[in-house]
């Protein structure tokens, strides 16, 4: 699955905040420290801190929602229902559950949108190149060149009735990994705030979601570090203010290989069959849902950062916005954070003039 680098947040203090509970408003005391549970899912860390006092007891359902969630999507996994359609492929089609016909349906859209930046189908590349993989290798181009014909999104077949998806291609197979932890996390913000709890943080390995206000006051915001893409996990480049929001990141350093001189990352031109190569190190998105986080960051790498700024300023909800770092270590970021995403002193980088950009 995708690999998303995760954040550190910085938090302090204890506060009281006012949640709704039916018609009537409870004051809910939020902790100095954080129910905090952490377990290795999805391929990364997952993390959970909850702040309300009393409601501990939500983490049992949250991480079993992840597990289920991942046991469904994660492809070369017994038992995944990603598994079975492209197991099915060229065969029959395959009826699945709510969950995942709903996350297929989202990716179908999110590839058409972005005219193949984003490509459900990626599949027979992904799995070609294997990065992140011990098996990982650079594949002969004629074996690129099989791949890519077998790539086509407009080709998955849906069916509402009966609720069932169909690869007539008998070597296409659908890989989620770029899309699924936004959908996890969201889920899992769903599954914490049906328990009660109006105040926390879900990290699913460079998915983040904060949500309701820090426990440093009733109106003060969550203070999001952005990962330094040059430097180890936990360095920071600069910060963002943000509440009930999501923050998604994806760099070029998160899984790659190295063959020689030449380093190849993880996310993939469906026009070449290899990684990106443009002027892009790493992606943030800001937004209300993190499957649209997870959606966007890959559709900004397939743009590069000036179509890429645009993308998010032009074709996106209200509240949308984007970081984007580049190889030169400059950052650009879209005009709905320009006055409040703040850029460490100690960084390093320095923030880009628009007007440069070619």
């Amino acid at each position: 699955m995708k690999k998303k680098l995760p954040f550190f947040l910085m938090i302090v203090l204890c506060v009281t905040m006012l949640a709704a509970c039916g018609s009537e408003k409870e004051t809910s005391t939020l902790r100095d420290d954080p129910y905090y549970q952490e377990e290795f899912l999805l391929g990364t860390y997952t993390r959970i801190r909850i702040y309300d006092e009393g409601k501990e007891s939500a983490m049992e359902p949250a991480f079993a929602r992840i597990k289920e969630l991942g046991d469904k999507i994660t492809i070369n996994q017994s038992g995944s229902e990603i598994d079975e359609i492209n197991s099915q492929a060229g065969i029959k089609p395959v009826k699945v559950s709510d969950d995942i016909y709903y996350l297929l349906k989202d990716a179908y859209a999110y590839s058409e949108k972005s005219d193949g930046g984003f490509n459900m189908a990626i599949g027979a590349i992904t799995q070609l190149w294997r990065i992140g993989f011990d098996d990982a290798r650079k594949p002969e181009q004629s074996e690129i060149d099989g791949a890519l014909k077998h790539i086509d999104y407009n080709q998955v077949e849906f069916n509402d009735d009966d609720q069932t998806v169909y690869l007539p291609d008998k070597d296409m197979i659908i890989d989620l990994g770029a899309i699924a932890k936004g959908y996890i996390t969201d889920e899992v913000v769903k599954v914490l705030q049906d328990n009660g709890v109006t105040s926390a943080i879900v990290d699913l390995g460079g998915n983040v979601y904060v949500l309701g206000h820090s426990n440093r006051g009733e109106d003060e915001p969550w203070n999001v570090g952005i990962q330094d893409p040059n430097k180890s996990r936990g360095s920071i480049i600069g910060s963002i203010k943000e509440t009930n929001k999501t923050v998604v990141t994806s760099g070029i350093y998160e899984r790659y290989l190295k063959v020689g001189n030449q380093t190849y990352h993880h996310i993939f031109d469906s026009e070449t069959g290899y990684p990106y190569d443009n002027d892009v190190a790493s992606v943030t998105v800001i937004t209300d849902k993190s499957i649209d986080g997870d959606g966007l960051t890959t559709v900004a790498f397939d743009k590069g950062v000036k179509e890429g700024l645009a993308y998010i300023e032009e074709h996106t909800e209200n509240g949308t916005d984007a970081i984007f770092i580049t190889k030169e270590d400059i950052v650009y970021v879209t005009d709905g954070i320009k006055d409040t995403f703040e850029l460490s002193d100690e960084s390093g980088y320095t923030m880009g003039d628009r007007s440069d950009l070619e």
